[in-house]
């Protein structure tokens, strides 16, 4: 497809624009693109998933800065293990090691919450690795359906669910005492 404003070179931008509900679509080359303004590059680098968490970062920072005593606070907190500061973290949006979720965890906490909704791991877990994970989630659903069914006073039903997490916590307990926990 070539570019509809030059039709000389290959278009490479693309978008949309809706406008009062009258949809237009462009296709134009790159240097078309720059001279009606439509493209728009902020920084050389493009959009990374690093600059997205570092934004996010920087922004609550910018929310703690009226706290001049929490502020410096932040900038202090310190990874015992790998010495990367908070600061340091905010600006590259990687940790330096595997301790840092912990030593971060309190500003951590309220970011996650706010992005994805909830601190804890909800989604899929890998058949090989969730041996202990999928214990606890199937542990969780018992409980919750042992709940309904007590509601509803089915407590026939919910006495074999009973058994059955009891089964399963003892299978918890055993593992925790064969690793060493």
């Amino acid at each position: 497809m070539y570019c509809q404003e030059c039709n000389e070179r290959p278009a490479t931008v693309h978008f949309t624009k809706i406008v009062n509900g009258n949809k237009s679509e462009f296709h134009l080359c790159e240097q078309c693109a720059r001279e009606k303004g439509e493209l728009v590059y902020k920084g050389s680098s493009g959009f990374s998933i690093h600059s997205l968490l570092s934004g996010l970062l920087n922004f609550d920072q910018g929310n703690v800065t009226n706290n001049a005593g929490h502020a410096a606070q932040t900038t202090q907190q310190r990874c015992s293990t790998c010495g990367l500061t908070y600061s340091q973290f905010s600006q590259a949006g990687r940790f330096g090691c595997a301790d840092c979720y912990h030593s971060f965890q309190q500003r951590l906490d309220p970011l996650l919450r706010r992005v994805h909704g909830s601190t804890a791991h909800t989604g899929k877990i890998p058949v090989r690795a969730g041996g202990v994970i999928h214990v606890r989630k199937e542990l969780s659903r018992l409980k919750r359906e042992q709940q309904e069914k007590i509601d509803l006073e089915q407590f026939e039903e919910a006495a074999v669910l009973r058994d059955k997490i009891r089964e399963l916590e003892q299978q918890l307990h055993s593992n925790a005492k064969d690793q060493g926990v």
